[in-house]
Parts: C-alpha cells; sequence; structure tokens
C-alpha cells in the first residue's frame, strides 16, 4: 500500500501537480482578504472557469445544441425536397423522350404514306 501511495505521490510531482497546487495554496495563503469561496480561488488559478463562467457556457452550449438541431432537420428536409425535384426531374425526362419518340413515329408513318 505504501509503495503504491508513493508511486502517486512521484506521478503528481513529475507531472507538475504538485508544484501548481503548492503555487496556488500559497497564493491563497498570501491573500490578505481572503476570497469568499476558496474553491473558486483555486479553481480561476488553475485556469478553470469560475461557477458563473461554468453556468455560462452551459447556457450556450445549450442554446448551440438547440440551433444545431433545427439546422439539422432543416437540412434533412432540403435534402429531401431535392431527391423529390430530381425524381420528378427524371420523370419529366422520361415522358418527354417518349413523346418525342412518339411523334418521331407518326411523322416517319406520315411520310411512307405520302410516299405510297
Amino acid at each position: 500500500m505504501e509503495a503504491k501511495k508513493e508511486g502517486f505521490r512521484k506521478y503528481l510531482e513529475v507531472s507538475g501537480v504538485l508544484d501548481a497546487l503548492t503555487k496556488v495554496l500559497v497564493a491563497l495563503y498570501e491573500q490578505n482578504d481572503k476570497p469568499s469561496s476558496a474553491l473558486e480561488f483555486v479553481q480561476q488559478k488553475l485556469g478553470g472557469p469560475s461557477l458563473s463562467e461554468y453556468e455560462k457556457l452551459q447556457a450556450e452550449l445549450s442554446d448551440l445544441q438547440i440551433r444545431y438541431n433545427e439546422l439539422l432537420k432543416e437540412n434533412q428536409e432540403r435534402c429531401r425536397e431535392l431527391e423529390e425535384l430530381k425524381h420528378t426531374q427524371v420523370e419529366a425526362s422520361a415522358t418527354k423522350e417518349l413523346d418525342v419518340g412518339n411523334t418521331r413515329d407518326e411523322e416517319l408513318k406520315s411520310a411512307d404514306v405520302v410516299k405510297s
């Protein structure tokens, strides 16, 4: 158990965690006017957002998720409309080709009748 604790302590020391925490705690100790929330002070000094900043970011994330879902739904609708238009265009093209083919057949028959 002691070896595990010692290994963890060395890990914290090598990774710089002990040094960073020591500096923050010393800064807190040296404060003449102690902050109302020591935890927020530590978080701020370590580079984390304050509680109000965190809540603001959470609200922004929520708003962005809603907007993303709206845009995704709109995109899916546009893709569906595009597929419908493509399908309609293919059908119109096929119908036009049939009409042109039928007209051509009728012209050829008329020409044969005139020749006879």
